[in-house]
């Protein structure tokens, strides 16, 4: 009995050396990078940064020809980094005006990170 006892506690403190032994009560892990997105229901949006940060602009019609026309940092020149489709449909985009140059689309409810090297200057449902 002695000996039963004896390995119950030599592999109690085995596993707490080893971190095999449960903890009481350990705080939840915070996330490294937290998504910034915001885009109001019905609205195609697009950011400037990555994970949904940085300047946005958003739309609620189905199209648009020339993004360049309400999108401040279109109109600086910068990049589309990341966008989110709350519309009901699938979103084609492209690299130039009046729907020239398809370069991608998003599905609807959909959003992520884009490759970054581009602007969108016009969508349309696919």
């Amino acid at each position: 009995m002695r000996r039963m006892r004896a390995l119950a506690v030599a592999s109690a403190a085995l596993a707490v050396t080893f971190g095999l032994a449960p903890t009481v009560a350990a705080a939840p892990a915070k996330p490294v990078h937290r998504a910034a997105y915001n885009c109001t229901s019905g609205y195609f949006c697009i950011y400037s940064d990555w994970n949904g940060k940085g300047t946005r602009c958003q739309w609620s019609q189905r199209s648009k020809a020339n993004t360049a026309d309400d999108c401040s940092f279109i109109q600086r020149g910068r990049n589309v980094r990341s966008v989110w489709n709350r519309t009901g449909h699938r979103v084609q985009y492209y690299t130039q005006t009046n729907y020239h140059h398809r370069v991608g689309s998003t599905q609807a409810g959909a959003r992520g990170n884009l490759q970054g090297n581009y602007q969108i200057r016009s969508f349309k449902p696919q």
